[in-house]
């Protein structure tokens, strides 16, 4: 067994152009403060990082680790959600999504998804300048309109929706391959890659790629009514990233999982800061120490009620308590009799 990194991190939910969270130098210092161990870094925001440069020059790599290592931190992974997302999307969220790319590909759905594809082939080598060996995004989707069909889905639509999501996916996914970093994907409603069968179909789909794997949420997971410790048991050799964030699910007389159109706070399934919700982070803990894995418990702050900045003070105590130091013997080494084959056969009686 391994004992699980952090705490963790991720800056998307705090970047800002007010001190001390507009630059990497300020928000690292920041949070190394509060406790935490390491960072993940939003790919997008160029307070951050300058991905492109970080992926051709490794000497701009190193002045970002340097830039970290100041603070007495690490960087955990980088991530790539919103480019992830416009690797495929559907026409009828073309519009919606204009803000997560350049203004000049601004309505362009093709041009958006070939500029992605090149972020995330930027993202796997400043990945490797960084050393690092994991990284975050989403699937992006062309599915999610009918995920509850009506009129039913014509036959053979999700087959072909997952070949073309695969083959968008597959070149990505090699060339993380020649870097060695694995791809981890936060299955995520909104994503054709939301839960365990989803993510089955595309595996299968690219060939039980080795480097397809998954980013853990299990906050998203009580908002679909799953049994996210149980996913852990079937899933753990997949699970390369952790997203340590709470959620909640109160259903009522007037509405359910699909949260009648309401917001944040008036939906009966809502994110919630660590502790505040309902996701069992003990157990969570316990399974994936069980199970090796090996990777950083990262804060993810998504909170409907509580400010950012007490969720994040609050979220490094939390993460740091939940962490298992896993035993290296056995509680029940005192009364063992040592390894002797003859006496086995003894015992045993042969």
């Amino acid at each position: 067994m391994k004992t699980i990194k952090g705490p963790a991190i991720f800056l998307a939910q705090f970047a800002d152009d007010k001190a001390p969270f507009n630059n990497l130098k300020n928000i690292s210092h920041y949070m190394a403060d509060l406790g935490y161990k390491a960072v993940q870094i939003p790919s997008w925001d160029g307070r951050m990082i300058d991905l492109q440069k970080a992926a051709e020059s490794k000497t701009y790599a190193d002045e970002i680790k340097g830039i970290v290592a100041d603070a007495g931190m690490e960087i955990s992974e980088l991530s790539t959600h919103l480019q992830g997302q416009l690797v495929a999307v559907h026409p009828a969220y073309n519009e919606l999504f204009d803000g997560f790319a350049p203004a000049n590909l601004k309505g362009d759905l093709k041009g958006k998804s070939e500029w992605a594809t090149q972020q995330l082939n930027y993202a796997a080598k400043a990945s490797e300048n960084l050393g690092l060996t994991a990284h975050a995004t989403f699937s992006g989707a062309l599915m999610w309109h009918t995920v509850y069909p009506w009129p039913q889905r014509p036959a053979g639509l999700v087959e072909t929706g997952f070949t073309e999501l695969a083959r968008r996916w597959k070149p990505i996914l090699d060339a993380f391959d020649e870097v060695g970093v694995d791809v981890c994907y936060e299955l995520h409603p909104g994503e054709d890659l939301h839960d365990g069968i989803t993510f089955e179909m595309f595996l299968e789909k690219v060939g039980g790629h080795k480097r397809a794997n998954i980013l853990y949420d299990p906050s998203h997971f009580v908002l679909q009514c799953l049994d996210y410790l149980q996913f852990i048991d079937f899933y753990h050799d997949r699970i390369k990233m952790f997203h340590v964030k709470d959620a909640e699910f109160n259903p009522t007389g007037k509405q359910g999982v699909y949260g009648g159109f309401q917001g944040w706070v008036e939906r009966a399934g809502r994110f919630r800061s660590l502790g505040d919700g309902q996701v069992d982070f003990a157990g969570i803990f316990s399974k994936l120490s069980q199970y090796n894995y090996s990777g950083w418990a990262v804060l993810e702050w998504e909170c409907a009620i509580k400010h950012p900045e007490q969720g994040a003070a609050e979220g490094a105590p939390f993460i740091d308590s939940h962490i298992i130091r896993v035993t290296e013997k056995a509680f029940d080494d005192f009364a063992g009799t040592g390894a002797d084959e003859a006496f086995n056969k003894k015992i045993l009686g042969i």
